[in-house]
């Protein structure tokens, strides 16, 4: 049997040497993986989330080394993470790989991930990524899709007032998104480092909810805990728009009492598609995605990567899987 190596999560997280090695079904691909991002999801799953247990990791870049299509072998890609059943109707809608319910789901939901020499999906997922994209930007390209959901969601004129609770990853990313199209956006946190990262354009930024004047057109939730929703009423104005990217269990009552009184607009945004993500990073080759990363490791050194990426002020953490 043909082995690997890994970053395996059973209970705890270990690096294995050989963890055997994925074969493509017909239509899928098997990539070799160049560079892969730790996020706050494959954390999330270490304390229990989904369930999980496998191969951890949904972003990279990486060849594609195997395919019962040739014209993919040897081409750059990255690769949308779920993959729907195929038969159902949302599959039939194109909209499978988003919210068919048998979807699997790479490193998250019975779908071994990308922290290793090699992952396999389908090749409808595949994107190439194209020559003036490096290594380091492409692995970014599933984050910055999420956050280019939001433009695909709302119809933006570009004279609002934009709120963007939250300084992690996706939360700075989402405020470079919405200023390509936008002069007026404010990313607010608790963390004076990563504030320092978020400035791009005429993005603002602000140290607290206390500093930021009430009465935002649209306020996006990114800040990772469940008490950002009653942030984001409290700042958005009568029937504006709150947008919820925080995929976090709510503990306790919420009074959504403010949202039926200003009328407010919510609209839950997750996952993005990888054309918009890839399509900015062209357009926008000043977009410093370069700034996020505050490390980069071996795959060999998985559990020093994540320890590393858990700190407070640390926002993307790479691991260099083909050296």
């Amino acid at each position: 049997m043909d082995t690997m190596a890994a970053a395996v999560f059973d209970g705890k997280l270990r690096y294995a040497g050989d963890f055997p090695r994925p074969e493509p079904k017909p239509g899928w691909a098997r990539i070799r993986v160049r560079m892969a991002g730790i996020c706050k999801t494959d954390m999330e799953i270490m304390k229990g989330y989904r369930s999980f247990s496998g191969i951890l990791g949904h972003e990279f870049v990486g060849t594609v080394e195997s395919c019962d299509a040739p014209a993919w072998i040897g081409r750059r890609v990255v690769g949308e993470i779920s993959a729907g059943c195929g038969k159902c109707a949302w599959c039939a809608a194109g909209l499978g790989g988003r919210h068919c319910p048998d979807r699997t789901t790479l490193g998250i939901v019975r779908h071994d991930g990308c922290m290793a020499d090699f992952c396999v999906l389908p090749r409808e997922n595949l994107y190439l990524v194209p020559e003036g994209i490096s290594d380091e930007r492409a692995v970014l390209t599933e984050p910055l899709s999420a956050a280019c959901e939001i433009l695909e969601q709302i119809a933006i004129r570009g004279n609002e007032r934009i709120v963007v609770l939250g300084d992690g990853r996706l939360g700075i990313l989402c405020a470079w998104a919405l200023a390509t199209v936008a002069a007026d956006v404010t990313v607010v946190g608790h963390h004076r480092a990563k504030l320092a990262v978020a400035g791009w354009r005429q993005i603002k930024t602000a140290l607290l909810i206390d500093g930021v004047r009430p009465g935002a057109d649209i306020v996006v939730e990114a800040t990772g805990n469940g008490q950002g929703i009653a942030a984001a009423m409290a700042l958005c104005r009568p029937r504006g728009t709150i947008v919820l990217k925080s995929t976090v269990a709510i503990q306790g009552e919420v009074n959504l009492f403010p949202i039926v009184v200003n009328e407010q607009t919510v609209v839950g945004s997750r996952c993005g598609r990888f054309r918009d993500g890839l399509a900015m990073m062209e357009n926008f080759p000043d977009m410093p995605l370069e700034r996020l990363v505050a490390g980069r490791y071996p795959l060999s050194r998985v559990e020093e990567a994540f320890s590393f990426a858990q700190g407070k002020d640390t926002l993307k953490v790479l691991l260099d899987i083909a050296g």
